[in-house]
């Protein structure tokens, strides 16, 4: 059973930085594509960044260029995502996924984590 847990959440204001993780079980996870997606209330889910398998290929969204992080450990079976410069707009549930691609399309993720509440205050 795979299973994928998001922690770091946390409120910070803004122009803080904050460092969420996600630890993966029940795959091979240096076989997996990781990606941070986030979602604000009302709004649809939002690509963030993604990491291919061997950790050389990053993808991000402008929204996250100069300012976020993805890395992964795969001997820790965890992928990170490190926020910093953070902006009220920045505040949504944010999600880790694993896919066979680092990919900005959601469907091409194959398990999701539950999510982790981010909030960024003025």
């Amino acid at each position: 059973q795979v299973q994928l847990v998001e922690s770091g959440r946390g409120l910070v204001q803004a122009g803080g930085s904050l460092r969420l993780s996600c630890a993966a079980s029940g795959l091979t996870f240096s076989m997996y594509a990781m990606g941070w997606f986030r979602q604000a209330p009302g709004q649809d889910r939002e690509f963030v960044a993604a990491i291919g398998g061997r950790g050389g290929n990053k993808v991000y969204a402008d929204s996250a260029k100069g300012r976020f992080t993805i890395s992964r450990d795969n001997a820790k079976n965890t992928v990170y995502l490190q926020m910093n410069s953070l902006k009220p707009e920045d505040t949504a549930v944010y999600y880790c996924a694993a896919g066979f691609t680092a990919t900005m399309t959601p469907q091409e993720y194959h398990y999701w984590g539950q999510g982790t509440q981010v909030t960024v205050s003025l």
